[in-house]
């Protein structure tokens, strides 16, 4: 873990968490304004799996693969889940190096707050498992198994989980650097 803190720090500049940060913005607003609303065409009003925080039951994956008919579920699998397959790891990349890159402007390299840079990586983690369940979920419906219903859904909420949890460490990070700037200029 140790090593992956002191790569991140080592790598976090500016110009690595633009080169990062852009791309996983350009795949995200592609998904929110293009892949998303497609396939939510389908649902008929069903929340589709990726924007579920809370997770999601049987009957309502049943109901939504049903909703979705042929046509939403080729969609879901072959328009968003791709953009979804390459931005866990841009937003897990670019959101580590952004963390690290803040609290490397008012904190220690050895200080324990570093950790929270690993968040974002579990964020992507769980996002790329509950993709790979999503796929899974649409392929073998209307045969879907309840076991399956239930890991899908606690990657959603884990994933989601991690991702809430980093943008509040996010703005606790950004509200510090301002304070301490804030701090610094008025003794000057």
């Amino acid at each position: 873990m140790k090593n992956l803190i002191n790569y991140l720090q080592r790598r976090s500049t500016g110009k690595n968490v633009l080169m990062f940060f852009l791309p996983a913005t350009a795949v995200y607003l592609a998904m929110l304004f293009y892949t998303i609303p497609i396939v939510e065409g389908y649902a008929n009003g069903l929340r589709i799996f990726d924007l579920s925080p809370g997770g999601y039951s049987y009957d309502h994956t049943i109901e939504l693969l049903g909703s979705l008919g042929e046509s939403g579920r080729h969609a879901y699998l072959y328009r968003q889940l791709p953009l979804d397959f390459v931005y866990p790891g841009l937003f897990a990349i670019s959101c580590s190096l952004l963390l690290s890159w803040l609290l490397l402007k008012n904190r220690p390299a050895d200080s324990p707050f570093f950790y929270f840079c690993l968040i974002p990586v579990i964020a992507g983690c769980f996002d790329y498992i509950e993709n790979i369940f999503i796929v899974r979920l649409i392929v073998d419906f209307p045969d879907v198994s309840g076991w399956l219903v239930k890991f899908s859904s606690c990657a959603t909420v884990i994933k989601s989980l991690a991702t809430t949890l980093f943008f509040v460490v996010l703005i606790f990070s950004v509200t510090m650097l301002f304070l301490n700037r804030l701090k610094q200029r008025s003794r000057r």
